[in-house]
């Protein structure tokens, strides 16, 4: 049964390429949903799909590109609203 997964990253994730890297894991799981800087220096990430996928890229979000220092990952699970389809990188937003 498919979920969906809300995500706040906070450290250094702009300027890093970590909505690159997000976006290029999410794809390799089979997960749909998008990326998107926020004004604050934050980054947010919706993705859906199965559990298994999902927790394999919360794994991802802490990790992150080499050039990025994750210092937290506020997660909210939901279920899936099936709206999307592949996944994006979208406008900051403000």
């Amino acid at each position: 049964m498919k979920q969906r997964l809300q995500a706040r990253v906070t450290g250094r994730v702009q300027g890093v390429g970590y909505r690159y890297f997000v976006q290029a894991t999410a794809v390799s799981l089979g997960l749909t949903g998008s990326v998107r800087n926020l004004a604050d220096g934050a980054v947010e990430v919706a993705a859906e799909g199965e559990p298994a996928a999902l927790q394999a890229l919360v794994a991802a979000l802490h990790r992150g590109p080499t050039a990025a220092r994750v210092t937290n990952v506020q997660i909210a699970w939901q279920p899936a609203r099936g709206q999307s389809r592949g996944f994006s990188i979208l406008p900051t937003s403000y």
